[in-house]
């Protein structure tokens, strides 16, 4: 029966202390081959990668990992699986440049999901962004409210691309900061410029209580028209 914490089997897992040798050549094979695999697929940040992409990271990665310390794992099997992996990357990258149609499924498509300081709730409740992280990422770029906003896209590699609006043209729109945004109410309690929580809709309402003409939801968030600061 094995023992529980018998450290020979823990640290070597009854192989021989001189196979740490063979790992470490292992390793430094696999990891030669893995920057020569990166370097043949391209230059491109995490940030920056497909999901196409990532897959192609992952799969290497696994591949690459299983000969470094198994010693049933040859790595002459594992360099096929690495110029199979190769070959059928160039293969797709070759048909995404031949079709347009082919390149919409593997690399996806550039959603708009904010328009003239609106969400565009149609294309935003497609993707799996919520709405807390996308504030999060809005934020992140010195964005107060929407009204900065012209135009949000999200690009098939995760990335959001913002145009904004100059400073004599920012617009009333639904604030971001946390402090403001969660003092939504389904009733207003003064006339003036006031945005639904749900969509950014940006209206000039009347005290009392009100449904937005865009999503019909009632929680509103008074709007703010700063100009934004870089």
């Amino acid at each position: 029966m094995t023992e529980i914490l018998e450290w020979d089997r823990v640290l070597f897992n009854e192989l021989p202390p001189i196979f740490l040798l063979e790992v470490l050549l292992r390793s430094t094979i696999m990891f030669v081959f893995l920057l020569v695999a990166l370097r043949i697929t391209g230059k491109r940040g995490v940030r920056q990668l497909s999901i196409f992409e990532t897959v192609i990271i992952i799969a290497l990665g696994s591949a690459a990992g299983d000969p470094m310390f198994y010693e049933d794992v040859g790595i002459i099997p594992a360099l096929v699986v690495f110029a199979t992996i190769i070959m059928l990357y160039r293969l797709v990258t070759w048909l995404t440049g031949k079709s347009k149609f082919f390149e919409k499924i593997v690399e996806g498509k550039t959603v708009c999901l904010i328009n003239e300081g609106r969400f565009s709730i149609s294309e935003f409740s497609k993707e799996t962004l919520a709405q807390d992280e996308f504030f999060s990422e809005l934020r992140s770029k010195s964005i107060e409210h929407l009204g900065q906003v012209r135009t949000a896209l999200l690009e098939p590699s995760g990335e959001v691309s913002i145009f904004f609006y100059k400073d004599e043209e920012v617009k009333y729109g639904l604030p971001l900061l946390p402090s403001l945004y969660y003092k939504k109410s389904k009733t207003i309690s003064s006339d003036g410029y006031h945005s639904c929580s749900f969509c950014g809709n940006t209206e000039v309402l009347k005290s009392g209580a009100h449904i937005c003409r865009v999503c019909n939801r009632d929680e509103w968030v008074p709007s703010l028209n700063t100009a934004r600061i870089a």
